[in-house]
């Protein structure tokens, strides 16, 4: 399933939901990163944490990473991001607004490969749930990340088995 034949709410490429106070989706183009955290951004939160994982140069026995390339299960990843956000809302009812993007194709070294953004009305929430929501994110997406780097390319080496909702951690 591509992003064009999901709700408006899933495509990171158009506007932010009108009708939600979750953003969540994938999209090959670049994060709207500081859309995405003025759209957090409400008059009742006085806490706004964004968290923006980018690709970095080098990874694991793998020196000069020239490029990133992220794969994803469209349409499980948003049922994952889905109980996600319900799941930080059970958690931190004060959460006022929860954007979660991540990229999908090749991405360059210091390009934007996930974006994490919570809003609540005070700082200990907004911080919780936003590394609970990248937390999760990486142990239960299926997203795939293939490096490349100076001596050849491969599926990323911090990968490890998708867990589901509910799983108890290894």
């Amino acid at each position: 399933m591509c992003s064009s034949d999901l709700p408006d709410r899933y495509d990171p490429d158009v506007h932010p939901p009108a009708d939600r106070a979750e953003w969540l989706g994938t999209s090959g183009a670049p994060l709207p990163v500081e859309a995405a955290t003025a759209w957090v951004t409400t008059p009742a939160s006085g806490a706004v944490v964004t968290f923006l994982g980018v690709a970095r140069d080098h990874a694991p026995g793998r020196p000069e990473v020239r490029s990133l390339t992220y794969e994803a299960y469209e349409a499980a990843v948003l049922r994952v991001l889905e109980d996600l956000a319900a799941e930080t809302r059970r958690r931190w009812p004060a959460v006022e607004r929860i954007a979660v993007l991540h990229r999908t194709g090749e991405l360059a070294v210091g390009e934007a490969a996930v974006l994490v953004a919570v809003a609540s009305p005070h700082r200990p929430e907004a911080f919780d749930a936003a590394r609970h929501l990248i937390d999760e994110l990486k142990d239960r997406a299926p997203i795939w990340k293939r490096e490349e780097w100076a001596g050849g390319t491969d599926w990323g080496t911090d990968a490890r088995p998708i867990r589901t909702a509910g799983a108890v951690p290894r």
